[in-house]
């Protein structure tokens, strides 16, 4: 009994030790971490990009399968896009290379030393970032499309949210793709001040949000596009210029210039 009760005071001081870090104390850990990934070579980043694409993809994998089993309803989406959280769990936790988390970690150290050079930088990590992620959304859509690695009752599934996906107009794709830039900022903010399962648990949540409210992720919506693409349902144009480069700018402004710019204004003064 004794034992447990100093098990449960230690958890409930650790908990307490949580939540009250300081959100400038949460800044400088972002930032250091953004230092970090600035100075990473380009092969390191590169690689890990890639297996964040091909990571990802398991997100459009899951939600497929559930699709497929799934009756034609409206409260079938509740239930399938627990699988879209799939792929960002072993992305963030394995920590691989996503550009959507990439649009607050290496920014905050742009805010305290703007500089020319730090500028270069993050445009050198966020391009390779970047390319890495849809070469890996690529080779993740050929393997489905050719490789049969998956039943076929269940890649049509997969196919299915892929066209949902492809539905969503240009400026659709914008528009939704910045509440899921500024939820993944936020959750990338949040994370530091979790413990492990309440990571499991932040993640799950978060991404089951962008899942559920059909809100446009980049990276995990550019498998969706690539799918067709390779079954000559959709041109790469119409891919890069329809849905991803959108989604893109979409992010970039609601993960930099919404999130990003606010964290930084409500810690500028303690800092």
């Amino acid at each position: 009994m004794s034992d447990q009760t100093d098990l449960d005071s230690d958890e409930n001081e650790q908990a307490d030790e949580y939540e009250n870090v300081p959100s400038s104390v949460i800044f400088e850990a972002i930032r250091r971490e953004g230092e970090h990934e600035l100075s990473r070579s380009a092969s390191a980043l590169w690689w890990s990009g890639v297996a964040a694409g091909l990571a990802i993809s398991t997100s459009v994998l899951c939600k497929g399968f559930l699709a497929s089993i799934l009756p034609d309803t409206d409260w079938a989406a509740g239930v399938s896009n627990l699988g879209y959280t799939v792929g960002f769990l072993i992305v963030i936790l394995g920590r691989m290379q996503l550009f959507t988390e990439n649009t607050i970690t290496p920014i905050l150290p742009l805010f305290l030393a703007p500089t020319r050079a730090l500028f270069c930088q993050i445009g050198r990590l966020w391009g390779i970032v970047f390319i890495a992620n849809l070469v890996g959304c690529m080779a993740a859509a050929l393997v489905l499309v050719y490789g049969h690695i998956v039943p076929d009752v269940r890649f049509e599934g997969i196919v299915a949210i892929s066209h949902h996906y492809a539905e969503a107009t240009a400026f659709e794709h914008f528009a939704w793709g910045i509440p899921a830039g500024f939820l993944i900022a936020a959750l990338v903010w949040i994370l530091p001040r979790m413990e492990s399962a309440g990571e499991v648990m932040m993640i799950v949540i978060v991404t089951y949000m962008i899942g559920i409210g059909g809100m446009s992720h980049v990276v995990a919506g550019s498998t969706e596009l690539f799918i067709l693409v390779v079954r000559g349902e959709l041109g790469i144009a119409a891919a890069v210029f329809g849905g991803i480069l959108p989604a893109l700018a979409g992010n970039v402004l609601g993960g930099t210039g919404i999130f990003a710019a606010l964290t930084y204004a409500q810690v500028r003064e303690e800092l």
